[in-house]
């Protein structure tokens, strides 16, 4: 069976057949373009253009070669171009001459275009799936260390005393955005391209509402130019994938860092480390460096078709054939790096006591904002207050001292003002992160809150 029978005289150049053939990557379709084909089949059916005797033998064909595809049992011939012309052919070895039937009022065009919202669907939902997974594990490890003490840091320097807890349910938060843009993105994709034809519809009279019953979308596409043309919902789908990625690669990146000995945050168990081949002492992050590594990839795909879509002039061009490599790599991408890092975050241990060391680092004076906070409450104006509690850091670096180690008369003298012993307790970083008591601060007690809420939006 070939499309060129009719209209061509000469075969097609084999290095143009080559360039053209998409059946070594979209073969991954199958069950798909086989799904989209028992509900167009039944549809003709409906509208008096298969008999039921032809209906019964495409739906019987079609399973016998899902269920060889599955199996391994199917041979793909790459001169049959793509997905959707091996099944058609497939079919018609097995049922003979009814099996063209199926292409009536169909193209190509539409056909890839829904083939490609069903597994957007189906995958999509999938990562959604994974990503609560370790959304559902970061919260657990928060939940544990909500009193554990650590610098927040900006700029990669130590800033105001937090807790690790605070920290980590930072990222359940990234990534509960994360999952609600896949949602997103699956919601405004579920339009149900096919009866589009080619371009502009079909002369036949075709139930679109019953193939879009059948397949389960929500709507029909309102015009079959941009049905067959609309490339949005995998651009938004690889967008969403690449800031999926900026995120993972941001929390791999804390992971290399806290498992170094500068830091000495993070232990490193054995089930995720790897070994050096010439250092026998070495265990590596692997998996977080590789999570990493893989964000470009994700973020050159998404380039990859914009790039493409760029310039294409109204409706079908063959350069969206470039669409499914790109789209195929990020979804089995996002499969490692998810379950990689779930595992991870499943198994690390934190160093408490070299958290809490690097909080109270005397160096560090983490809790300089809460003495300019003390001034603040006393009656100066804050850029007075962190201007005095400035100048105190500078007197604490030149003497080698914490900024609790001030007795009551230097830091009176020192500040210009009148204190009394509580203001100590300011300079406490323990009691620095209970006073930071508001809807989204470090205190425990707000941070226990946050997680309940992030725990309640994740089983929305």
């Amino acid at each position: 069976m070939s499309i060129r029978e009719g209209r061509f005289e000469e075969g097609l150049d084999p290095r143009i057949a080559r360039l053209g053939e998409s059946i070594s990557y979209d073969h991954r379709l199958f069950a798909e373009d086989i799904e989209g084909s028992r509900a167009h089949a039944s549809m003709l059916h409906k509208i008096g253009l298969l008999e039921k005797s032809e209906l019964q033998q495409i739906l019987d064909g079609l399973e016998t070669i899902e269920q060889d595809i599955a199996k391994g049992n199917f041979s793909f011939d790459p001169d049959l171009e793509d997905i959707h012309m091996n099944v058609e052919s497939a079919l018609k070895h097995r049922i003979g001459e009814v099996a063209g039937k199926l292409h009536t009022g169909r193209s190509r065009n539409d056909q890839v275009a829904t083939d490609e919202r069903l597994y957007l669907r189906k995958s999509g939902n999938a990562l959604i799936k994974q990503i609560e997974d370790l959304i559902r594990s970061l919260l657990h490890r928060a939940e544990t260390e909500t009193e554990t003490l650590m610098p927040a840091y900006t700029h990669l320097q130590r800033g105001q005393p937090t807790t690790l807890g605070h920290h980590l349910h930072a990222y359940s938060c990234m990534l509960l955005r994360d999952r609600d843009r896949f949602r997103d993105c699956i919601q405004r994709s579920d339009v149900l391209p096919l009866g589009s034809g080619a371009c502009v519809g079909s002369g036949l009279p075709l139930d679109r509402e019953f193939v879009r019953e059948q397949l389960g979308f929500s709507s029909l596409s309102s015009n079959s130019l941009d049905a067959v043309s609309d490339r949005d919902h995998l651009l938004e789908f690889l967008s969403s994938a690449s800031i999926l990625a900026v995120h993972l690669s941001r929390l791999s990146e804390e992971l290399v860092l806290w498992s170094s000995a500068e830091f000495g945050f993070v232990i490193l168990p054995d089930s995720i480390s790897t070994g050096s081949s010439m250092m026998p002492q070495k265990k590596n992050p692997d998996g977080a460096e590789l999570i990493r590594g893989k964000t470009g990839r994700i973020f050159g795909h998404l380039i990859s078709l914009l790039t493409v879509m760029k310039g294409l002039p109204l409706a079908y061009d063959r350069d969206m054939q470039e669409d499914k490599e790109g789209l195929f790599d990020t979804v089995d991408t996002l499969n490692l790096c998810l379950d990689g890092m779930t595992a991870m975050i499943e198994s690390i241990e934190f160093d408490r006591n070299r958290l809490a060391q690097a909080a109270c680092d005397p160096a560090s004076a983490t809790t300089a904002t809460d003495l300019a906070d003390y001034l603040v409450r006393n009656g100066q104006p804050f850029r007075e207050a962190h201007r005095a509690a400035g100048a105190l850091v500078r007197e604490a670096q030149k003497s080698g001292r914490a900024l609790w180690d001030f007795s009551l008369e230097e830091l009176v003298s020192l500040l210009g003002v009148d204190a009394d012993p509580s203001i100590h307790e300011s300079l406490d970083p323990k009691r620095s992160i209970t006073r930071k008591d508001l809807p989204g601060a470090t205190a425990p007690d707000q941070v226990r809150k946050a997680i309940a809420r992030s725990r309640k939006l994740l089983e929305n």
